[in-house]
Formats: structure tokens, sequence, C-alpha cells
């Protein structure tokens, strides 16, 4: 499966399209190339990866909009705070930073392949600032049908105009 292209406005940075990657026996992925012209035009080679809170693939964040992530929940919390410091760790706890090297590949942690079920077939999907990494048999199953992504949408549109 291989759908997309990227976006790049006035800094801003936008990983649209997913796409079926095969890692290799060291656990590497070579990042299609719509993904790697949005990371080349925003000079974004360093990624810091972390488990998905709600479900069971890896977010891989660019590291500046990492850090922007991090420094807007930093000024919300107190480190003073028990359930503010429990937060911080477990947002922390078993992040990885990689690097995207010459040829275009990431190497993914095993440990973290492991935790979503991914051996060999991934698929890389743009979620906006982030990608997300799936075993793909479990991004095929997650997909809503039309009908449920209609009626997700009028949900969530009806809510925020209640606001």
């Amino acid at each position: 499966m291989k759908v997309g292209f990227f976006f790049y406005f006035y800094g801003m940075l936008s990983f649209i399209g997913d796409f079926t990657c095969k890692a290799d026996s060291k656990f590497r992925v070579v990042v299609p190339a719509p993904l790697r012209r949005v990371m080349t035009a925003s000079q974004q080679a360093i990624f810091v990866l972390r488990k998905n809170i709600y479900a069971p693939c890896i977010d891989m964040y660019p590291l500046s909009e990492w850090e922007s992530m991090v420094e807007e929940l930093q000024s919300r919390l107190s480190p003073f705070d028990r359930q503010h410091a429990r937060f911080l760790r477990e947002l922390f706890r078993g992040t990885s930073e990689v690097e995207m090297d010459a040829n275009g590949r990431i190497l993914l942690p095993k440990r973290l392949l492991e935790e979503i079920g991914a051996d060999k077939e991934i698929v890389l999907a743009g979620q906006g600032s982030r990608i997300e990494i799936w075993e793909a048999e479990a991004y095929t199953k997650e997909a809503l049908k039309s009908d449920e992504f209609a009626g997700l949408t009028q949900r969530i549109f009806e809510d925020n105009a209640k606001k």
C-alpha cells in the first residue's frame, strides 16, 4: 500500500499517507520517499519514538516536534505534584531517539516493535506532525468503515460545536 504525498508550509510540517514497508534483519526500515521529502524539507533527521497511549502502534515525532510538545506539557505541569510527576515518568518511559541515516533508513528498536507485535511488515502512517508505525495487519484491522468514520466525524464536530 503506497498512498500519500506531503505538505510543508511556512515551517509547519505535515506527514500524510500510509506506506507498507519491510524491516530488514537488523530492524532497519527505508523511509518512503514522500515522507523523506518532508523530513528533508523541514531539516528533520532525528526522531523520538514512543509507544502510543491509545493504540498498538509507535509514535515517531521529529525531535523539534517532540521538544515543543514536552515544553508545552511541562509549562502546564508542576514537578512537585505527584500525579504530574507520574504522568511525565510514563510519558518518557521507553522512549528512544533514532536518526535517519544517509541511505534514508531508520533503525527501529526491537523492544518497541515487540510491544506492538510487529516483526517484518509494518506500515508507516503519516499523522500530520508525526508518523505512526504499525504492524501491517493491525493497521488494516484498525481501519473504520466509511459509515463509522462519518458517524465519528459527526459526533466530534457536534460535541465541539456545543463547547
